[in-house]
């Protein structure tokens, strides 16, 4: 690992006892208040406060992602609202990334330098704000604006929060608990669909389903500002007073950072899929569906519902299953991280595909094929995070993740909403 890490400065040294699990003589790390190896292969006990952090984490992220693909669970409904077609509605996708993606490095900057508690406060505070005032606008572009709004706001929460795990916890035990907040993804994603479209169906408009998580949001809020620990940068690993260096010269290092880059490179193709698989898969066997004898009349509400149950199954044995895999495989192949991410792609690509190209033919056959196709592309998720943590140096871990969200969003899933939305 420490000869994956290209970051040449003044803590190259520090990064690679890092990288190494070497103890600290530093006199500013309390051994007995955090998970770090004392020397003898023991680990000192996680502390209620770390606990609550993660707790608290996890609980914004699986809102966070609800919020995300809520829209997605209701598509059909707003585009018969706005009587717009599928070009516009997968535009509503695509600005909301593109907000998230720019204002990413500009919380990646602050997040390396600032407090982090009040920046995740704030952006959770904005993104339940703006999702709660666009569900009352009548006009499209009105509709668009507050959407994208949204994207700001989550750019600091997404930014920001796995560096404060990171900072807290090291190897397997960060592994872990990664995977626990990556755990929040697929599912937060499968319930948004859930909530969506059952709101819909039980008030009978689809403006309720918007406005679910932003009461969940303030509470979020309330949550990070009274219970959250803010821990120093690197003190788990020793290292709680790195210098931090300029955001040019932070950049100029990740780009010569191989692992991060490669790393990026393949999350990139990773979101531009599951940016259209997410947006567009209900619809698209929904069209598939009604083609078939005796669904003629299937409603949109009730396959979006059916798959987000599927999403949200196979991210509770995606996700798990990727960062057991990860634990189990480096024991013996240190570089068995990439190869897990690898596979799973592999596998997922034709499965997927056959699952959408069938769609017009049968039904739950279909359903078998992307739920399997999703276990293996919710693989990467925990890995792909662990990585950026192990191969940069911890003051310029939220610049690294806020480049990743630029590069990924960039040529990944904010085009791809739109780009299917086109072609279809």
């Amino acid at each position: 690992m420490p000869a994956q890490i290209l970051d040449n400065n003044s803590t190259v040294k520090s990064v690679l006892q890092i990288m190494n699990a070497e103890p600290s003589s530093s006199p500013n790390n309390h051994s007995q208040q955090h998970l770090m190896n004392d020397g003898t292969g023991r680990s000192s006990p996680i502390t209620s406060k770390q606990k609550i952090t993660v707790v608290v984490l996890c609980f914004v992220n699986l809102i966070n992602y609800m919020d995300r693909y809520t829209i997605a669970g209701i598509l059909k409904n707003i585009q018969i609202e706005f009587n717009i077609g599928d070009d516009k509605g997968g535009l509503l996708q695509t600005a909301f990334v593109i907000s998230y993606m720019i204002c990413a490095p500009v919380f990646g900057y602050l997040g390396d330098r600032y407090n982090r508690k009040l920046l995740m406060a704030f952006g959770v505070f904005l993104w339940s704000l703006t999702t709660f005032v666009g569900s009352y606008m009548n006009d499209y572009y009105l509709f668009l604006f507050f959407r994208s709004l949204v994207g700001v706001g989550e750019a600091s929460y997404s930014t920001i929060a796995p560096t404060i795990i990171s900072d807290m916890f090291v190897k397997d035990l960060r592994s872990k608990m990664l995977a626990l907040f990556y755990f929040a993804i697929p599912v937060g994603s499968g319930l948004g669909y859930i909530i969506g479209s059952g709101t819909a169906r039980i008030l009978g408009t689809w403006h309720w389903g918007l406005r679910v998580t932003p009461l969940l949001g303030m509470l979020a809020v309330l949550m990070i500002l009274v219970f959250m620990e803010e821990p120093e940068r690197g003190q788990c690993e020793g290292f709680s007073h790195l210098t931090t260096t300029s955001w040019s010269e932070d950049i100029m290092l990740l780009t010569r950072n191989q692992s991060f880059m490669l790393s990026t490179a393949g999350f990139t193709c990773v979101a531009f899929v599951t940016g259209s698989l997410a947006w567009w898969g209900p619809n698209i066997m929904w069209q598939g569906l009604k083609m078939q004898k005796g669904y003629e009349n299937v409603e949109p509400n009730s396959v979006a519902l059916n798959f987000g149950i599927i999403a949200m199954a196979a991210g509770l044995i995606g996700v798990p299953l990727g960062s057991y895999l990860s634990q189990r495989l480096k024991v013996r192949y240190p570089k068995a991280d990439p190869l897990i991410c690898a596979g799973g792609l592999l596998i997922s690509a034709p499965l997927l595909f056959l699952g959408l190209a069938l769609a017009d033919k049968c039904y739950y056959p279909v359903l078998v094929l992307i739920f399997i196709g999703q276990i293996a592309l919710n693989l990467n998720w925990s890995i792909v995070a662990d990585i950026l943590l192990y191969v940069v140096s911890p003051n310029r871990r939220s610049t690294a993740e806020a480049f990743q969200i630029l590069i990924s969003h960039s040529f990944g899933d904010a085009g791809s909403p739109y780009l299917i939305g086109v072609l279809q």
